[in-house]
């Protein structure tokens, strides 16, 4: 069959195809970082006003080539304006659900809430430092968490000094929280 009568996938529903880790749990804000809804809201822009309109241009130029049936030019922009068109929509959800949390505004707290930068020693006393952030914000190697996260979700409400177990992808751990500092997230 020729590819031009073939649709391809075009979900409305993109929170499905998204990881475990990266999807919302039902019912709940986008809680967000200022920076992390600053990056997201300058990624919707860069795709709206620059990416997308250049994308038409080329898919435009191509069709005016004639057969659009073995026009790579055509056949990959249209692909890719697809792909542009599913992030714009999954961005502006993520925007729409967002609730941004300054964790400046904790002030001077020894509690762990959302935004916390938490410095945990394991039962071998080795420490790691996390910060505790939005779902669309989180990076292992600069030790930044999501708030679903089951180690973000053990720390939440407990206080400097507080021995906590929790039970993590690897069996249930027990660790120390030894500082919670609240800072500018970059």
């Amino acid at each position: 069959m020729n590819k031009a009568f073939v649709r391809e996938s075009d979900s409305d529903d993109d929170e499905d195809a998204l990881s475990p880790s990266l999807q919302l749990p039902a019912g709940t804000r986008n809680y967000i970082t200022p920076a992390g809804h600053a990056r997201l809201r300058s990624e919707l822009e860069e795709l709206v006003k620059r990416e997308r309109p250049r994308i038409v241009d080329v898919v435009s130029w191509a069709a005016s080539n004639g057969d659009r049936s073995e026009n790579g030019d055509y056949i990959y922009g249209k692909r890719r304006l697809r792909e542009i068109d599913r992030r714009i929509r999954f961005l502006s959800k993520r925007i729409d659900l967002a609730e941004i949390v300054d964790p400046l505004r904790q002030g001077d707290n020894d509690q762990v809430f959302f935004g916390a930068r938490v410095t945990i020693a394991d039962a071998d006393g080795s420490e790691n430092t996390y910060t505790i952030v939005g779902v669309d914000e989180m990076d292992l190697s600069r030790g930044h968490i999501s708030w679903i996260s089951p180690l973000a979700r053990a720390l939440i409400k407990a206080r400097e000094g507080d021995s906590i177990r929790f039970q993590s992808p690897l069996g249930i751990r027990e660790i120390d929280i030894v500082e919670v500092v609240y800072r500018t997230i970059d």
